[in-house]
């Protein structure tokens, strides 16, 4: 995978704000490549440490990595059965919000 697509979608990651959440899909748009959120995916499962690599869902507002649960509910987002509550509400589009 390309280190420059890589940087990049690590780069909109970090503006998700605590609280909000954005998608694999949402992220891949935004830095330029609509239909590789499967891309973005497999970018987030190295990404480094400081990356809020558990702000990135499905576009359905499912959990990907189950153990995210946890870190999201930390920051006051409610999750029942894998999928974010108010999923439409804390949806973060960086092709609008920046």
């Amino acid at each position: 995978m390309d280190e420059i697509f890589k940087k990049q979608v690590y780069e909109v990651t970090r503006l998700i704000p605590k609280g909000r959440v954005s998608t694999y899909g949402a992220i891949a748009k935004a830095v330029g490549y609509p239909n590789h959120s499967r891309h973005v995916g497999k970018a987030m499962g190295g990404c480094p440490e400081d990356v809020p690599a558990h702000r990135v869902i499905s576009s359905s507002g499912t959990l990907s990595v189950p153990e995210f649960q946890k870190r999201l509910e930390t920051e006051g987002i409610t999750v029942e059965n894998l999928r974010i509550k108010n999923f439409k509400k804390l949806f973060w589009d960086p092709m609008n919000e920046l």
